[in-house]
C-alpha cells in the first residue's frame, strides 16, 4: 500500500498487487477499493499487476472539509496520479470502473489516450445528456448524499440502496467486507463527492467515437438502469465488446465473481496476452 499525493496535497491511498501489464480499477460513488479485493488474486495470477485506490473523501483516502476540493477535473487529475505510481514511466495501462469509476474512467482515456490500452466499463454510463434524465439523476444523487448525513454509512449499506453499493448477495464474505469499508467511511467527504463530482459530471456521450482502446462494456442481466447505457457505449466506442453477465445486478464482481473475472481475463489476454 501506498499514500499518493495529490495536486493540491490531498493524499490517496493506493495499493498496488503482482507484476505484468498495470489494471487500475476505480470504485463507485460511496464504495471503496475494498468492493474490488474479489479480483486481485485471479488478475496476479495470470500476471497482471492490479492497482486499487480510493478517491478522495472515500475509504482510506483523505477527505478534504471544503466542497471546493471535489471537482471531477481533480478526481481525474488523482487517477492520473496513482496510475502513474502503479505503472511509473508512462507504462499503457488498462484503465477501468463500475459505475462512476467507467465514467472516470471514459473521462481519463479521453484526456490521455497514450496512456490507455484498454477500457473496463462495468455497470456503467457516459454521462446523461438530456437534460430531463440529468435532472433525475443529480436528484437521486442528493438523496444519497442526504441519507447519508442523516442516517450514516451504515444505514446506507444495509438500506435497500445497498445494492447499488454491495450488490444483490450481501450475505457472500467479499460484499460483508466491501460493506464494513463502506460503513467507515467519512460522510461529509461522501456528501461532498456525491454532490460536487459525481452527481453533475459532464457526459462524453459524443465523444466515445474518439476513444480507441479497446474496450470491453460489462454489465449485470439484472441492472435494468444501466443495460441501455451499456448497449449504447458498446455501439458507439470504436473498439468495443459488450458481455452480459447473466443473474448478476449493479455489483457484478461482487454477485457473480467467477463469470465477472473469466469476461474480464478474456478480456486481458486479447489486449495484454500474459500481462506482457
Amino acid at each position: 500500500m501506498s499514500i499518493i499525493v495529490a495536486s493540491d496535497g490531498v493524499e490517496l491511498y493506493a495499493e498496488a498487487h503482482g507484476e505484468g501489464t498495470p489494471v487500475l480499477l476505480s470504485c463507485g460513488m460511496c464504495t471503496t477499493h475494498v468492493n474490488f479485493r474479489p479480483q486481485v488474486a485471479p488478475l496476479v495470477e495470470a500476471g497482471y499487476r492490479v492497482v486499487l485506490w480510493d478517491y478522495r473523501g472515500h475509504g482510506l483516502s483523505q477527505s478534504p472539509a471544503e466542497a471546493e476540493a471535489y471537482t471531477l477535473e481533480q478526481v481525474v487529475d488523482d487517477l492520473g496520479r496513482v496510475l502513474d505510481w502503479g505503472a511509473p514511466g508512462a507504462e499503457p495501462a488498462v484503465v477501468g470502473g463500475l459505475s462512476f469509476g467507467g465514467l472516470a474512467s471514459l473521462h481519463y482515456a479521453l484526456a490521455e489516450p497514450d496512456r490507455v490500452m484498454g477500457l473496463l466499463l462495468i455497470d456503467s454510463g457516459p454521462g446523461f445528456k438530456n437534460p430531463k434524465a440529468l435532472e433525475g439523476w443529480m436528484a437521486q444523487v442528493e438523496r444519497t448524499a442526504s441519507y447519508l448525513e442523516t442516517r450514516g454509512a451504515r444505514a446506507f449499506v444495509e438500506s435497500r440502496a445497498g445494492i447499488t453499493a454491495v450488490g444483490l448477495r450481501p450475505e457472500l464474505p467479499a460484499a460483508q467486507a466491501a460493506a464494513d469499508a463502506i460503513a467507515a467511511q467519512n460522510i461529509p467527504g461522501l456528501a461532498h463527492f456525491a454532490r460536487c463530482v459525481a452527481g453533475p459530471a459532464p457526459p462524453v456521450i459524443d465523444q466515445l467515437a474518439e476513444i480507441c482502446a479497446e474496450a470491453l462494456v460489462l454489465v449485470g442481466e439484472k441492472d435494468e438502469p444501466y443495460l441501455r447505457a451499456a448497449e449504447v457505449m458498446a455501439a458507439r466506442l470504436p473498439n468495443a465488446s459488450h458481455v452480459v453477465i447473466p443473474g448478476a445486478g449493479h455489483i457484478s464482481n461482487l454477485e457473480e465473481t467467477a463469470a465477472f473475472n473469466q469476461a474480464v481475463l478474456q478480456f486481458l489476454a486479447r489486449v495484454a496476452p500474459r500481462g506482457s
